[in-house]
C-alpha cells in the first residue's frame, strides 16, 4: 500500500483517452477528497464530502495543475469549508454553486482558464 495515497499527499492520474495513447496525453488529475463539518436536520455535527479532480486538455495547463496540485487542495478545503458552513441543517446542498465556486477557485489558483473542475460524489452523513 502506498502510504503517501492513503494521507493524500499523492494525486493519481487517470488515463481519460484511448488505452493505447501514450501516457503524454492524460488529461484528468484525481485530487483527494474534501471533508468539512456541517450540522445534520437533527443538530448533532456531520460530514460533508466532496471527490475532485481537474480536466485539462491543454499540455501546458496540465503541467500546471500538476504543479499546484497541493494549492489547489487547500484552496478546494477552504471553498467547501466555507460552502458547508452557509448550508442549512436539512437542506440538500446547492450543487451548482459549489462547482462554480470551485471552478472559480481553481482558475485563480492556476491563474489562467482552462483547466475544468469535475467532482465525483458529494455527501453530508
Amino acid at each position: 500500500m502506498d502510504r503517501r495515497a492513503l494521507l493524500g499527499l499523492k494525486s493519481t492520474v487517470v488515463k481519460t483517452s484511448d488505452p493505447g495513447a501514450p501516457a503524454s496525453t492524460q488529461s484528468f488529475t484525481r485530487l483527494p477528497t474534501v471533508t468539512a463539518n456541517v450540522r445534520r436536520s437533527n443538530g448533532r455535527p456531520g460530514v460533508m464530502t466532496v471527490e475532485t479532480g481537474v480536466d485539462a486538455p491543454d499540455a501546458a495547463v496540465r503541467t500546471r495543475v500538476t504543479q499546484s496540485a497541493p494549492r489547489l487542495r487547500a484552496a478546494y478545503a477552504t471553498v467547501v469549508q466555507q460552502f458547508a458552513a452557509r448550508t442549512l441543517p436539512g437542506t440538500p446542498p446547492d450543487i451548482e454553486g459549489l462547482i462554480a465556486q470551485l471552478q472559480a477557485t481553481t482558475n485563480q489558483t492556476l491563474g489562467r482558464q482552462g483547466a475544468r473542475v469535475l467532482i465525483g460524489t458529494v455527501m453530508v452523513l
